[in-house]
């Protein structure tokens, strides 16, 4: 069996504002530095064999406050970076409504029949991540292993890991901070946990729903 942490980074500077970022690379929020650490202090007597990471800055940055606490160095991965939503990149919420509004109400309806323009499709996503998931279990067996990754990607590791069809995106919760823990079996994978963050007290915000 493989345990499976799959953790979304802290807060970033766009999240409170509702500006996408994809593939762009705003850092964390003074609120989501501190989430970042009370979520590596709770991780401090977690078993932990590896850490892998989207190489962008809220993620690292959520990531590194694991891995002080255990001696580890983070492993950047490029198939667990955010979906690179392209012509939506560093739009906020009502602009997107606005600009793009066919399109924006089918990722909240039908997420799976969607593309970015200049970007990628949710289905490009699942299988990098799914590609990603059947790697952590061949090199991994036995073993405790933390994923930092983004709202999309974890979405579509879940459907991945569950054999559950991409229209069922959005079931999953998925708030800034926040882990779930996968138990990747042989023949199954059973979610044990999903969407903690009982650590974070007052500094709990729920995830914005088109985010």
């Amino acid at each position: 069996m493989v345990k499976l942490y799959l953790i979304r980074h802290a807060e970033s500077e766009w999240n409170p504002i509702g500006r996408y970022q994809g593939l762009l690379d705003p850092d964390l929020s003074e609120r989501g530095k501190e989430q970042a650490r009370r979520l590596g202090e709770y991780f401090k007597d977690i078993d932990i064999h590896a850490i892998y990471s989207s190489p962008l800055k809220r993620t690292m940055n959520t990531a590194l406050e694991i891995a002080r606490h255990k001696g580890l160095e983070v492993v950047p991965e490029k198939r667990v970076i955010e979906i690179d939503h392209g012509v939506w990149s560093g739009l906020l919420v009502d602009e997107v409504k606005k600009l793009y509004a066919e399109q924006f109400r089918q990722w909240l309806e039908e997420p799976h029949n969607v593309r970015f323009e200049k970007g990628e499709s949710l289905e490009e996503v699942y299988n990098r991540v799914r590609e990603f998931l059947e790697y952590v279990k061949e090199k991994h067996w036995g073993q405790a292993v933390a994923v930092v990754s983004h709202t999309v990607p974890m979405r579509a590791m879940y459907c991945a890991l569950l054999k559950v069809d991409l229209s069922k995106f959005w079931s999953f919760g998925c708030d800034n901070a926040s882990y779930s823990l996968v138990h990747m079996e042989r023949d199954r994978n059973v979610i044990m946990r999903l969407n903690i963050t009982c650590y974070l007290g007052d500094l709990y915000v729920e995830a914005h729903k088109a985010l």
